[in-house]
């Protein structure tokens, strides 16, 4: 996703008083009309929603206006929404693309239930986001695609914009197909061509009716399509053209301005970054603090594919990217790269941590530090490639034949992938373990400003190798024993292959204690399965923090991964209206925190949200033989904060 990056002293400081720049008014697509007077009203936040054909550069035009916003300095979170089709199905409801973003003057934790907004391309965007708007809330809809024809693709059987049907909305019918054509006319372009460019133009309106900034768009515009420099400048003049027409048409009296989030963030320097933007700098970040190479073997796997194309751009912080012909030999490349001293991963989704099950219990039995980052999907087998889902915690638990456990880590936010990653480097290499790092496609696409850390704040992640001989034999001559452990962290030493002296086995048969030779003895395997559990046992991860203002709250509402927003969110809302709720959430799931059994038994009621069907509920049951009540959904979507504080304020009712 593109982001852009805002270098003040302080993200959220106010820009200067001054106009917004505006383009010159294009006098041919609107003609010699008489600029009317606009009124400017002052919004705390607004959520709009982009939808049309996955053709139609949804995606493009949303994240546009993210960066322009980001640039701006308001708090912002997005929800990208897309067909698992490269190109699906044009006109019909499943070819539906959507971006949602929310926008604010304050802090904000989630992209909006309901937009205030909805830009619909075309009769299916219509009929497909419908359901989700308020009453009042605007319609800017593109009335050059309702024909019979279209309309009748997805059921429409007279045309809503004049059956009675929007008569709850503000609707503003734009003839947007028309009007880019208008624009272009000059350009040279085929009308084919030209009409590509509408979702500029509407990217250009918007931009009009909020204030936002226009001279990142038409730079980003003018570098992507460089090779193409006609369709550059075509693209410029329909958002310039979107931008004049809401300047100067009767229909739109009304603009609106959303303040900075000044008080929002600390200062510092912010960019606006998706879940696998973040992901991917925190591993760059791991590798350099480390001071080791950093070696991704991945397959393409969506939502995870991001990752391997950002970090194939970073040869010059020694990353090495290996994208393999499977999932099975991606991960025994990153398991090699591991075995040869460098901080190794392997990015994946549902389906590519089922194959990569044996080798990740290879990994367990080598002891090796490897990093498994599985952006999980909607399931199960290959689901809803393009949807979220949190179904993938009991795999990562226990997906693996024999004894085989694993740390899992889970980042919250967009931004907060990048300090999971970190923190599951941390303890992947201090440990010598494999790692799971459960993210998932409404982090991994979704996007908020994020403030650029200083470098020297970062973990120091430095290990060190084996560099000679560790026990001395009963003859008194030096040997090297591959598994001899560290008495604190019961890690065994790292040896880099080559290293003169330190030969040793590796391999899937169980190893002797200490020695490292092939062992069926019952005893050893006994003591060596019990022996990596407590080392993922032992793994020292911080308390968890519960946030109960007062200590009143008799309900405690816990949460995983992407969760965080839409419950902070919905506790906030609670409290608003009077009542106590406490909340806490969970980055570290194995093991857990050591004072998460206390802080359960403290509470009456204890309820947990998550996008599947009570995978953390019935972790904390057996574990704490705790009454966890579970709120569940499996939808593709995240949680909705209204919805979540109902269902809170009725399970704390029902005692």
């Amino acid at each position: 996703m593109t982001s852009q990056v805002s270098s003040s002293s302080s993200a959220t400081a106010e820009p200067p008083a001054q106009e917004p720049s505006h383009p010159p008014v294009i006098g041919d697509v609107l003609g010699e009309q008489r600029k009317p007077v606009k009124e400017t009203r002052r919004l705390d936040r607004v959520i709009i929603r982009f939808a049309g054909d996955s053709g139609d550069g949804m995606q493009l035009t949303g994240d546009r206006f993210t960066s322009e916003t980001a640039s701006f300095g308001n708090d912002l979170s997005t929800l990208p929404n897309f067909p698992a089709e490269i190109r699906a199905p044009a006109g019909t409801l499943p070819g539906v693309s959507s971006f949602q973003l929310h926008f604010a003057d304050h802090d904000i934790l989630t992209p909006g239930d309901a937009p205030d907004v909805l830009v619909a391309m075309n009769p299916a965007a219509l009929k497909a986001n419908i359901a989700d708007l308020p009453r009042g809330a605007e319609i800017i809809v593109n009335t050059d695609e309702f024909t019979k024809r279209a309309m009748a693709k997805v059921g429409y059987a007279a045309s809503p914009l004049d059956d009675g049907s929007l008569e709850a909305y503000a609707v503003h019918p734009v003839p947007l197909t028309t009007l880019t054509v208008e624009a272009l006319k000059d350009s040279g372009l085929a009308r084919k061509d030209a009409e590509r460019a509408k979702n500029m133009f509407a990217l250009g309106l918007l931009s009009w009716m909020y204030h936002r900034p226009t001279e990142g768009t038409e730079s980003f515009l003018r570098k992507k399509f460089a090779k193409k420099p006609d369709i550059a400048e075509a693209n410029v003049t329909a958002f310039r053209a979107g931008w004049n027409f809401g300047e100067t048409t009767e229909d739109f009296a009304v603009n609106y301005e959303v303040q900075p989030a000044s008080s929002a963030f600390p200062a510092g320097t912010y960019r606006n970054i998706s879940g696998n933007l973040a992901l991917a700098y925190g591993l760059v970040a791991a590798g350099q603090r480390s001071e080791l190479p950093l070696f991704l073997g991945s397959y393409p796997i969506t939502p995870a594919s991001d990752i391997l194309h950002e970090l194939s751009r970073h040869k010059n912080f020694g990353v090495r990217t290996f994208q393999a012909e499977d999932e099975i030999a991606a991960i025994g490349a990153a398991l090699g790269a591991a075995f040869g001293g460098s901080l190794a991963l392997t990015t994946t989704s549902g389906p590519g941590v089922a194959l990569k099950s044996e080798t990740i219990g290879l990994a367990v039995s080598l002891e090796l530090p490897l990093l498994i980052i599985d952006i999980q999907r909607g399931g199960p087998s290959t689901g809803l490639p393009t949807k979220t889902e949190q179904s993938d915690l009991l795999q990562a638990m226990y997906g693996r034949n024999g004894e085989a456990p694993v740390p899992v880590v889970a980042p919250c936010t967009p931004a907060d992938c990048f300090d999971a990653a970190l923190e599951a480097a941390r303890i992947a290499l201090t440990y010598r373990t494999p790692v799971m790092l459960l993210s998932d496609g409404y982090l991994a696409n979704g996007s908020e400003p994020w403030r650029i850390p200083d470098v020297e704040d970062l973990p120091d992640l430095r290990v060190r190798f084996a560099t000679a001989p560790n026990h001395t034999a009963a003859d008194g001559s030096e040997e090297f024993w591959p598994y001899l452990r560290d008495p604190e962290t019961l890690a065994r030493p790292w040896a880099v292959p080559g290293t003169p002296g330190l030969e040793h086995r590796i391999g899937g048969i169980e190893k002797q204690d200490g020695t490292g030779n092939i062992s069926y003895d019952p005893a050893n395997h006994d003591f060596m399965t019990r022996t990596r559990q407590a080392k993922i046992d032992g793994v020292q991860v911080p308390d968890v923090v519960v946030d109960d203002p007062g200590g009143a709250a008799r309900t405690l509402v816990i949460g995983w991964g992407s969760t965080y927003g839409p419950i902070t969110a919905a506790v906030r809302r609670i409290r608003r209206e009077g009542g106590s709720i406490a909340q806490a959430h969970l980055r570290h799931l194995n093991p857990f925190p050591a004072n998460l059994g206390e802080v359960l038994r403290a509470y009456d009621k204890v309820v947990v949200p998550e996008m599947n069907l009570g995978q953390l509920a019935h972790l904390l049951r057996a574990k704490y033989l705790v009454d966890a009540h579970s709120y569940t959904q499996v939808t593709g979507l995240p949680f909705k904060s209204e919805q979540l504080a109902k269902a809170l304020v009725e399970e704390s009712a029902n005692d």
